[in-house]
């Protein structure tokens, strides 16, 4: 379930909500009590990898391996 955020017109108060992405929009401020609530459009959550096992080399660009075939000084 998404997490949207409000804005109240009338007093200002921003707040967050925790809902199904059926749910109505919220329409009553839970600060002031009137019905002037906007659901403000947000960029969306990013994924975010928790826990061990992951690596900020992981997804590294693929342009800028080590072994790029670049190249190389051997003695001979």
């Amino acid at each position: 379930m998404p997490t949207y955020d409000y804005v109240c017109e009338a007093c200002g108060h921003r707040f967050e909500a925790f809902e199904s992405i059926k749910a109505e929009p919220i329409q009553v401020c839970p600060a002031c009590n009137k019905k002037q609530v906007r659901r403000l459009i947000g960029a969306g959550g990013g994924l975010i990898f928790k826990g061990s096992g992951f690596y900020c080399t992981d997804y590294r660009d693929s342009g800028k391996s080590s072994n790029s075939g670049g190249s190389t000084s051997k003695s001979s």
